[in-house]
């Protein structure tokens, strides 16, 4: 193969000038010879010294685990192209045809992530009060708790038994970047406190409730290792606290039964506050059959509200879509 002599001494110079002459051959790795550097050329480079030589080809990382998993050619284009990672946990759902080949692709993701230390399939859909599913373990250290990381603050949680969901992260970060300082929020449906912990930099205090004992017990620590002592963690249903917070802003992230708490929600809103409420909806009706229920509920209870904004967080499922609506109550 071709190659360029150069000595040591003008090694970066000449391997920026050959980057942009478009000749340098990135593939193989750049052999040293002495005093001398060696670079391996598409072409001869005119004003230097042409050197025939061998050079050890760049081993490149895989940038998925598809390229390296060991599965039947047939099945190949059912890998999903995507997982959930949640700290370095891995979640990946896998249709049915792929199941008996999960050790194989834990083994893969884990080859091609040096970050995760952990994979598990989705073992069941989300389900029950506290909304967790079955995880099954396929490869890697059989833990399901771990630290993630998203918006600049730290969440400890245990995948098995809080639910938690990186896909939102951006939708936490505009709600934070809309929410005033000194505000008294009220975070109907908390987990493990992503939008509590993040919120908390900014609010004057933060009311976080949830049902599930394990994403308190989270919060609580989430609380000390983010250091913010302005959250309050709430143990129980929100039904029964619901009217002895009155807040700026509430936060109702329960998108398949958020609709059956909007009483809930406007009775713990100030006048002038934001609700961001979140639900499921079909694509042939997003937003209409959420704001109807929003609007009559705010009528039994003498209230009136305004739509600020509404938007496509993210798909759900076939034809359905996750979305969310900011009101204003009055």
């Amino acid at each position: 193969m071709l190659g360029i002599k150069v000595p040591l001494r003008e090694g970066e110079k000449v391997r920026r000038k050959l980057l942009e002459l478009g000749v340098l051959a990135t593939d193989y790795k750049i052999k040293k010879d002495g005093k001398f550097l060696i670079f391996p050329v598409k072409s001869p480079v005119k004003g230097f010294e042409v050197v025939e030589s061998e050079f050890e080809p760049v081993k490149k990382r895989p940038s998925s685990y598809r390229e390296v998993v060991e599965v039947p050619n047939e099945l190949r284009t059912l890998l999903p192209s995507s997982f959930d990672i949640i700290g370095d946990i891995a979640i990946i759902e896998l249709p049915v045809e792929l199941v008996s080949y999960g050790g194989n692709i834990g083994e893969a993701i884990l080859e091609v992530h040096k970050g995760i230390k952990a994979v598990f399939m989705k073992g069941s859909k989300v389900s029950g009060t506290f909304r967790v599913r079955e995880l099954l373990h396929l490869a890697g250290e059989e833990r399901t708790e771990t630290i993630h990381r998203e918006n600049h603050i730290k969440l400890k949680l245990d995948v098995a038994r809080v639910y938690y969901t990186p896909r939102l992260a951006t939708e936490r970060m505009r709600v934070f970047e809309k929410a005033k300082e000194g505000e008294i929020i009220f975070d109907m449906f908390a987990g493990v406190g992503p939008y509590a912990v993040l919120l908390a930099k900014k609010a004057g205090l933060v009311f976080a409730c949830d049902i599930n004992p394990w994403a308190v017990k989270y919060l609580e620590e989430n609380k000390k290792l983010n250091k913010v002592e302005n959250v309050i963690p709430i143990l129980g249903d929100v039904r029964k606290v619901a009217g002895q917070i009155k807040a700026d802003r509430v936060i109702m992230n329960l998108p398949k039964f958020a609709h059956e708490f909007l009483r809930e929600a406007i009775l713990s809103t100030k006048s002038g506050g934001v609700i961001h409420y979140y639900g499921f909806s079909h694509e042939e009706n997003l937003f209409e059959v959420h704001e109807e229920n929003i609007k009559r509920v705010a009528e039994k209870l003498g209230r009136s509200v305004e739509v600020i904004d509404e938007r496509v967080v993210r798909p759900y499922a076939p034809y359905q879509y996750n979305v969310a609506i900011d009101f204003r109550v009055f």
